[in-house]
């Protein structure tokens, strides 16, 4: 049973962190996403959704729980349930980042709710982030953190449309793991197959939501002629998994905005994400 009135006292609670985004970084994120061209050099424009990569908390090994990430009950509050995901989230770019800026990030806990689910309890924490450099906002954005009593519940296996623009990537376990390295996550349903299918109860190891977003954020600003958008939003639906093929899929701008997907094959809707243009 969640103790929602105690959780709540999370609520409000900050952390601040910094880093470089130094020429290496920009240099594995590029050979990971196998992006296009050269990757950024000092001070060139880095690509978006970089941050991603950027001041992650450096917990010991002693204060990582079951699951790889970090034991429950510091920044985040110690929700009491044994999975948790990134859900989704909301990402305005005020400036770009640059390789070589030194970036600071402001993080604070904003709303922790529950509810009931098909899969039984679920928590969602949400959690606002600032990027800055030198005093300057470049990136707000706003993280969504699922907390489930067990597995997601099934989805229908309805063959998702294909968009207008479509890419498929193979997601190998190698990058899997160099995705989880860039970003230092643990979770171990990233890179860990028998803790994935054996514990967590998934059918292989989970493409992260994020790497998603950052493919399909990489699709829109090649099919905008190289400018990223404006404002980045991103839903989870349905778990991907790998040793697939992924989808990546997209619309037709209207009006400055473009809908956007990733699919398994024959399978349904895994991410929905917008881009917008101002």
């Amino acid at each position: 049973m969640i103790d929602l009135d105690y959780l709540r006292q999370w609520v409000g609670r900050e952390d601040s962190s910094e880093d470089m985004l130094t020429p290496s970084l920009a240099a594995r994120f590029h050979a990971t996403l196998a992006l296009p061209g050269e990757p950024a050099a000092r001070g060139e424009e880095a690509p978006p959704l970089i941050h991603f990569c950027m001041c992650q908390p450096a917990a010991p090994m002693e204060a990582l729980g079951d699951d790889g990430h970090p034991a429950r009950g510091g920044f985040l509050p110690p929700v009491p349930l044994p999975r948790r995901m990134w859900a989704g989230g909301k990402v305005d770019f005020h400036r770009d980042l640059r390789v070589g800026d030194r970036v600071s990030r402001r993080s604070r806990i904003s709303d922790v709710t529950a509810k009931s689910g098909r899969s039984g309890e679920l928590c969602f924490v949400e959690v606002d982030h600032e990027v800055s450099v030198e005093g300057e906002l470049a990136v707000s954005e706003h993280q969504t953190i699922v907390y489930r009593e067990g597995a997601a519940a099934p989805v229908a296996m309805v063959a998702a449309a294909p968009g207008e623009i479509v890419e498929t990537i193979d997601v190998t376990p190698p990058l899997l793991f160099r995705y989880s390295a860039l970003t230092f996550n643990a979770h171990r349903i990233h890179y860990d197959l028998p803790y994935a299918t054996g514990v967590e109860h998934y059918p292989g190891l989970v493409v992260h939501g994020p790497l998603q977003a950052t493919l399909l954020i990489q699709l829109a600003t090649r099919g905008h002629g190289g400018r990223r958008p404006d404002r980045f939003t991103f839903r989870g639906v349905a778990p991907a998994f790998g040793g697939e093929r992924l989808s990546l899929n997209a619309g037709v701008v209207r009006d400055g905005v473009l809908d956007m997907w990733t699919a398994r094959p024959g399978g349904p809707v895994a991410m929905q994400a917008t881009a917008q243009w101002r």
